[in-house]
């Protein structure tokens, strides 16, 4: 007796296709609410630095080298922000 099936007898005619995401799940850097966020704050913190005077002892109260500092911290928050954002995603060349 015969039998026949509907199945696929080789594991090569039983592929199935699925289609390919083109693009990566996050966006580009320059295209985030954070950048915008990040970017506006460096500028906060540089123009306030500018801003503040003297104090009562003619010291400098928030000097630039303070400010600098302010700037790498907010650098490295975004840098850590976006590695996250990225951590989960994948690219096609990644493939």
């Amino acid at each position: 007796m015969t039998s026949t099936s509907s199945t696929p007898v080789h594991a090569e005619t039983a592929t199935i296709e699925r289609p390919r995401r083109a693009a990566s799940e996050t966006k580009a850097a320059y295209k985030t609410t954070e950048f915008i966020v990040y970017v506006a704050a460096v500028v906060g913190v540089l123009i306030a630095s500018n801003m503040v005077g003297l104090d009562e002892n003619n010291r400098d109260y928030f000097p630039a080298d303070r400010a600098w500092l302010y700037v790498t911290l907010l650098t490295i928050g975004y840098m850590i922000s976006r590695g996250v954002a990225k951590a989960g995603s994948r690219n096609v060349d990644d493939a």
